[in-house]
């Protein structure tokens, strides 16, 4: 504190005492941009992303079936908000708002993988390398979001 009174640190601070390391944030839009993209394509256009998802083959939703607009829609809003808080972490990287959406991440990611992992998709649907491909991605983004939480968590504010 200076004569005045007043606390010049928060203007005084590093770039980096408050801020999440540049690897976190990147780590952020790795996993968050997709969700934002897949979520605003399965909310505009959910049968289109029933079926075409995620736009080259193996058509990962399709397999499966059968399509419900209703569940689409709401995968979609799920993806877009898990997306925007990962987006919103990266660009904001207050300590608190990382550690809100790396762990809704987290949550929403590990739940994702577990269940691809003990529900595989029919083996007419997808082939056994398609399929570790798949679960390789989700367990990814889950591992992804977990670093980044756990890394958060041991920050000091």
């Amino acid at each position: 504190m200076d004569a005045t009174g007043i606390d010049p640190a928060p203007a005084t601070r590093s770039a980096d005492s408050g801020a999440s390391p540049r690897w976190v944030r990147a780590l952020l839009l790795l996993i968050g941009v997709p969700n934002v993209i897949t979520g605003v394509w399965a909310v505009i256009a959910p049968l289109d992303w029933y079926r075409n998802f995620p736009g080259w083959a193996p058509r990962l939703i399709s397999a499966f079936p059968p399509y419900n607009e209703h569940l689409a829609t709401d995968a979609g809003n799920g993806l877009l908000l898990t997306g925007v808080l990962a987006v919103t972490a990266a660009l904001w990287p207050r300590r608190d708002v990382v550690l809100v959406a790396s762990g809704a991440y987290a949550l929403y990611a590990a739940i994702h993988a577990a269940f691809h992992l003990l529900n595989p998709a029919p083996h007419h649907a997808l082939t056994g390398a398609e399929a570790a491909l798949n679960n390789a991605t989700l367990l990814g983004a889950a591992l992804a979001s977990t670093v980044v939480l756990l890394v958060t968590l041991r920050r000091t504010p």
